[in-house]
């Protein structure tokens, strides 16, 4: 690709901080970056149109955990840990909201259920049988009981009667929040360049050369964001982890408002004007779905038709409007990795399926780390 002496001087000289990642942990580093140094020239590369991981293509879900999650995690992370990871998630959604308003990006506080299959009743006795100890552990952080045990009165069908209610899990608007959060970027002169692929960086003593698909150039500072694509980019803590979403056409007098997580949460639901987002399924082909191919598979989008029949809208005639997907980044760890690389090389990635919740919050921490 031949630049022209304008182009060449205008979005590739002189860039003080360099992004790969325009999703919402590298959005909220380039703004941090904006704040801590005003007159930094600042670029954010975008393998895609839009945001091509999973920021503009989640479920919108503002959540930190569902029963079932908490508990497995204590099962192989101390208190401690656990404790540290739903703060961070819990800071990083203040955070988005008050950077953004919740107006702005369709933010619901409709609460969350957690609904346990009928096999599944030996561990729906166990989470309610351990709510009192997790209220206890986690009233300091909410300053009230988080979760409590209701009726399902949304006529669900083929689950146990009762379910978890999280009065604190909210909902939002992807797009909005993407919409808003772009525009703030922009405002702040930041550069977006869409439609390059990084395929590697070398590092000189001050600096990175970074060779893309389209053309090669250098920076002082590289931060990679890329959350479900950092193992292509030498990090291999990160493994991308598919996630296959569906969403009806409208239904008449939809009942359902809330998040919802079934089947230890390998799947979840939402309402949105009046339709039914539903994703999940991973579980299923675990191994097909550890790809960074966008793209759905009959068998899990046959099991979420499925389950929409015989569980979510049993005595509801729906028809499916949109299929996709998104990728994650998933690791042996929940905690995410905001670590030093090299001497002019960062990174703010592995944000195992919470990135609504915690990215704005790994965006800030990935910007202090430079002095």
């Amino acid at each position: 690709m031949k630049l022209s002496y304008w182009e060449t001087k205008t979005w590739f000289s002189n860039i003080d901080f360099c992004i790969i990642g325009s999703g919402i942990t590298g959005l909220n580093c380039a703004l941090d970056l904006s704040k801590r140094f005003p007159k930094s020239k600042i670029v954010i590369l975008e393998r895609g149109l839009l945001p091509n991981g999973a920021s503009t293509k989640n479920a919108g879900f503002a959540c930190f955990g569902s029963a079932s999650e908490i508990l497995d995690d204590l099962n192989f992370h101390t208190e401690e840990e656990v404790l540290l990871l739903i703060q961070k998630r819990l800071k990083g959604l203040e955070l988005l909201r008050k950077n953004l308003g919740d107006q702005n990006i369709g933010y619901t506080e409709y609460g969350g259920y957690e609904l346990f299959t009928k096999e599944d009743q030996p561990l729906f006795e166990n989470c309610r049988e351990k709510l009192p100890e997790l209220n206890k552990m986690l009233k300091p952080i909410f300053g009230g009981e988080v979760f409590g045990v209701q009726k399902d009165s949304f006529d669900f069908k083929n689950i146990q009667k009762k379910l978890i209610f999280n009065q604190f899990e909210g909902q939002l608007n992807t797009g909005k929040m993407m919409e808003a959060l772009l525009h703030k970027v922009q405002k702040a002169g930041i550069k977006i360049l869409n439609n390059i692929t990084v395929e590697e960086f070398s590092e000189t003593e001050d600096s990175v050369k970074i060779k893309t698909d389209k053309l090669e150039f250098s920076v002082n500072k590289l931060l990679i964001a890329t959350n479900g694509f950092s193992e292509k980019l030498g990090i291999p803590e990160v493994k991308p982890a598919r996630a296959q979403v569906l969403i009806t056409k409208p239904i008449k007098n939809l009942g359902i408002k809330g998040t919802f997580h079934l089947d230890k949460g390998f799947y979840y639901f939402r309402n949105i004007d009046d339709r039914i987002l539903f994703g999940g399924g991973r579980n299923l082909d675990l191994k097909t779905e550890e790809t960074i191919e966008i793209g759905q598979t009959e068998l899990i989008q046959h099991k979420l038709e499925e389950l929409l029949k015989t569980t979510i809208l049993p005595e509801t005639s729906f028809e499916i409007d949109q299929r996709w997907s998104g990728i994650m980044g998933v690791g042996k760890q929940k905690n995410p990795i905001v670590k030093q690389i090299s001497e002019n090389v960062f990174c703010g990635v592995r944000l195992g399926g919470m990135g609504v919740a915690i990215g704005s919050l790994i965006g800030q921490e990935l910007s202090e780390l430079i002095k």
